[in-house]
């Protein structure tokens, strides 16, 4: 459990550095850019993003609450923390802008996760920690999910989240193969929801990237981090790579978009699969504490590393 609590959480970290160069970008810009296969991190400094960073953050509310964690503790913890906090929120989202808009106002969830930008992939981006506080338990990993996303998202948001925590869940047993990893996934969300519909035709349309992009992305609109897209890329990218953590990463960063995030969702999936082994040494190697640059002090210095054995430790605990 360890080793894959580590592949997890560095794996999200590596997709998260991994991704950001190529985050907003359309699949052609990155291979015109940056080649038609890529092979690893696009910059000589790579850096993680606030999904490394909101990741954290969970990961720390699951360590201080644990099973018995409520929205208003999340809440209580965004009040304390991030709400406050002056100097804004460089590289944050919409929806944690809008959250803590909402929070400021006075709002408590789930009305706080009622905005314009309720649906981002804000909780998908770090709903991995979910899974692994929950390994083997992917009706638990659902249910924290649900109950931190409450409190920055509503409806679609909040499904894909779901998704990903009962994914990481079944994931981190070591045992099933990924078709049942992405079925956990599935399992989760309501059959007729946008998530759903979305994560099937990752299924279909896994290692056909030109019809995966036809079937779920939404050109018309004008930002790239809806959730139902975000996971849907994620998942194909894990299930396209056969087992390969390289090849999901770096399928999910081809693709472009939401880069940073799906890159990091397919990070987790794949890290918690292989466990920390699946990783390749020299991208480990690049991967360092947090910055704290979107969430300050609060996360300033924690290691993926270092909080997974954390999570770890409480899975020995209670086993």
């Amino acid at each position: 459990m360890r080793d894959r609590a580590r592949g997890c959480l560095l794996g999200l970290a590596i997709g998260d550095a991994m991704g950001a160069p190529a985050e907003n970008m359309t699949a052609e810009a990155i291979a015109a850019k940056f080649g038609h296969r890529i092979q690893g991190f696009l910059t000589d400094q790579p850096t993680g993003t606030d999904d490394t960073e909101y990741a954290a953050f969970s990961a720390l509310l699951l360590l201080e609450h644990g099973t018995g964690l409520t929205s208003d503790h999340v809440a209580d913890a965004w009040v304390t923390h991030l709400a406050g906090r002056s100097g804004g929120f460089p590289g944050a989202g919409f929806s944690e802008l809008g959250t803590i808009e909402n929070l400021r106002a006075g709002l408590r969830p789930p009305a706080s996760g009622r905005h314009l930008h309720s649906w981002s992939d804000g909780l998908a981006m770090r709903s991995a920690v979910h899974g692994v506080y929950a390994a083997g338990d992917p009706a638990l990993a659902a249910r924290l999910a649900a109950v931190d996303g409450a409190v920055s998202h509503s409806g679609e948001g909040v499904h894909a989240g779901v998704a990903v925590a009962a994914a990481v869940a079944v994931a981190m047993t070591g045992r099933a193969p990924a078709a049942d990893i992405a079925a956990a996934a599935l399992d989760a969300v309501p059959s007729d929801s946008w998530t759903a519909r979305s994560l099937r035709s990752a299924l279909v349309h896994a290692g056909d990237v030109p019809a995966l992009l036809e079937a779920v992305v939404v050109r018309s609109y004008p930002w790239t981090d809806l959730a139902p897209e975000a996971v849907a890329l994620a998942f194909a990218a894990f299930l396209a790579a056969e087992g390969s953590f390289a090849a999901a990463v770096t399928g999910a960063v081809s693709m472009g978009r939401d880069a940073d995030t799906t890159a990091a969702i397919a990070g987790a999936l794949a890290g918690a699969h292989g466990g920390l082994g699946a990783v390749p040494a020299d991208w480990q190697a690049q991967i360092g504490p947090v910055t704290g640059r979107c969430l300050g002090e609060v996360v300033a210095g924690l290691h993926p590393l270092d909080l997974a054995d954390r999570l770890a430790d409480h899975l020995e605990e209670g086993s």
